[in-house]
């Protein structure tokens, strides 16, 4: 078995490898400190998202429970409408009838002064 003996530029070699084995480690902890950062913003512009979504949708919900009143509204404003359109149809048949027996009785009062 033969002995090696670690000559000058063995040992530059080595701790050139060694210094660029640490320089790449510190690399890998700065990339890995900025994943981290990444991750934490993009947790934070889910929660914020998530918020934002809530909102939307309790803002939809009321939107959506206002429509239903309104809609509920026109209805009975429309049934108010057909009620009054029926009631003046009927108070108008109710003139026209009076107003027919009138004209009947202005007729016969007028065939009663022709006849004299």
């Amino acid at each position: 078995m033969t002995t090696e003996r670690w000559n000058d530029e063995m040992l530059d070699e080595l701790a050139s490898t060694v210094g660029e084995m640490r320089d790449s480690m510190t690399q890998m902890k700065d990339s890995m400190t900025e994943m981290r950062e990444s991750i934490s913003e993009v947790k934070d512009s889910v929660d914020g998202l998530r918020v934002t979504a809530q909102a939307l949708l309790q803002v939809a919900a009321q939107t959506q429970q206002r429509m239903d009143m309104f809609e509920e509204e026109m209805d009975l404003m429309k049934q108010r409408h057909h009620e009054d359109i029926e009631l003046m149809k009927q108070r108008q048949a109710e003139s026209d009838q009076r107003f027919n027996v009138l004209l009947e009785e202005v007729r016969f009062l007028i065939r009663g002064k022709q006849e004299d």
